[in-house]
């Protein structure tokens, strides 16, 4: 028996639908007709589900960046070494951005233009916690530079994006070698 709802069908098709949209066009150039086109429902329809084209955006951006972080910290326990800690999440967010590449590209245009609101970026921000908790703890323990999370992020998760960017192009094929490699230059970056 199918478990997921009509209802629950209808605005996945939206939430896809907004994520391809944005990701090619911009948000912008993406109007609710376009979305409602492409996920196969009535117009009036995503009014069922958003207050308007903002509250969409802002909702997606919310979903994409709690379904990202629960990947990130699979696996992920407190209390082990910082550097471990951070291997095993600097990798799930890798293989994150290889394997989602639409969530990967719409949550990089949300982090690089203003169309998510304030509050929403704070709540998508929530979900990187324990990211900021264990750098947090490396600067205690003087195994993380002691920099602002922005310039960490900056520095050793940033570049994911880049790389995922050349090889969506074709340009770079991530291999595990490379990743490898990716992950100690992001050591690199933030270790005393």
């Amino acid at each position: 028996m199918n478990t997921v709802s009509k209802s629950q069908k209808k605005r996945d098709a939206l939430v896809k639908a907004t994520i391809s949209l944005v990701n090619n066009n911009g948000f912008h150039a993406t109007p609710m007709s376009k979305i409602a086109k492409m996920a196969e429902v009535s117009a009036g329809t995503i009014y069922l589900y958003f207050e308007n084209k903002q509250d969409l955006v802002n909702q997606v951006y919310i979903d994409v960046k709690a379904a990202f972080s629960k990947f990130a910290f699979k696996d992920y326990e407190e209390g082990g070494s910082v550097n471990k800690g951070f291997e095993i999440i600097w990798k799930n967010i890798a293989e994150f951005k290889l394997m989602k590449v639409e969530e990967a590209m719409f949550l990089s245009q949300c982090d690089n233009t203003p169309i998510v609101d304030e509050p929403s970026r704070k709540e998508g921000l929530k979900h990187l916690q324990p990211l900021l908790d264990l750098w947090e703890r490396g600067k205690k323990e003087e195994i993380i530079k002691p920099v602002s999370p922005y310039m960490l992020y900056a520095f050793s998760i940033y570049p994911i994006a880049f790389l995922m960017n050349m090889q969506e192009r074709e340009i770079f094929k991530l291999t595990k070698e490379n990743i490898d490699e990716a992950y100690e230059m992001a050591w690199n970056s933030i270790k005393i």
